[in-house]
């Protein structure tokens, strides 16, 4: 693959990364969909798109995903749709993407990994900010939002460790979006008969369909195809960009204010993170 075109796809793809916080939140804000419903709306309709597009390319019927996994993918779409009925975008995709990154760090260092000066560093800095994010006071986000999301992360981050080093890794993304979809039905079918009635508007739905096809179905699938042409610490570091591309489109489409605090902590966050990947792939490479 030539390196515009991969350029020009990890861009797509991390556009699409972001358009997921953008979306939900300008459906749950401004539409009368709710929680369940997008959730149920966004993996039924990423499951058919990205059935559809393993069809299209003929991949072989092997490594279809698994239970696990699917509940993994459940959990994290489910949380991060009732963390965004409070959060605004730009800290729910901060502390989405913080939780992620956190949960595979720690993964590496439960797997024996040992961490360089520099990284510990790092991971304080990146704990700082956090806990600068969410201690009280006017400008800090809603705790029970911010514990969704933050669970939303943990979920995205087991599911990213379990998925990786796929052989076929639309396949087996498109395998677990149909085991999750029945999961998110089931959830409406309970929000439903926990509240009473279950609300959405051709607005909210648009946006649902939107986020599943787009944003999760092609936007994965993209993802995946350019991420074979990237270095590992190239495609670990691109991904800070994601909760900033988020914060701009907050502001630009839901004129959503970015508070000192949350510019801090996003640069203690995403700073002592790109640290920690950073320095860890540079002294995996000097091995």
């Amino acid at each position: 693959m030539s390196p515009s075109r991969t350029a020009a796809l990890t861009a797509l793809a991390l556009v699409a990364f972001a358009g997921n916080s953008l979306l939900c939140r300008l459906a749950l804000k401004h539409t009368g969909i709710d929680a369940a419903s997008f959730t149920t709306i966004r993996l039924l309709s990423g499951a058919l798109v990205l059935w559809l597009l393993t069809r299209r390319l003929r991949e072989p019927r092997v490594g279809q995903g698994n239970w696990p996994s699917a509940l993994a993918l459940f959990a994290y779409a489910a949380a991060f749709s009732f963390a965004y009925v409070s959060l605004p975008t730009a800290t729910g995709a901060l502390l989405l993407f913080g939780a992620v990154q956190a949960t595979m760090i720690g993964y590496g260092l439960w797997a024996g990994e040992r961490l360089h000066p520099a990284q510990l560093a790092g991971l304080g800095l990146a704990l700082g900010g956090l806990l600068g994010l969410l201690l009280p006071g006017l400008s800090a986000p809603p705790l029970a939002g911010s514990l969704l999301m933050l669970g939303a992360g943990l979920a995205w981050g087991v599911y990213s460790l379990r998925g990786k080093g796929a052989a076929h890794p639309t396949q087996v993304t498109a395998g677990n979006f149909l085991r999750a979809a029945p999961l998110a039905v089931a959830l409406s079918v309970m929000w439903f008969a926990f509240q009473g009635t279950a609300s959405m508007d051709k607005a909210g739905l648009a946006y649902a369909v939107a986020s599943g096809a787009l944003t999760s179905g092609l936007g994965y699938a993209v993802w995946y195809t350019a991420l074979p042409a990237l270095r590992a610490t190239t495609a670990a570091t691109v991904q800070l960009s994601v909760p900033v591309l988020a914060a701009l489109g907050g502001i630009v489409f839901l004129g959503e204010a970015v508070t000192l605090r949350l510019a801090l902590a996003s640069a203690a966050i995403l700073g002592g993170i790109a640290l920690v990947v950073v320095v860890g792939k540079r002294g995996a490479g000097g091995h």
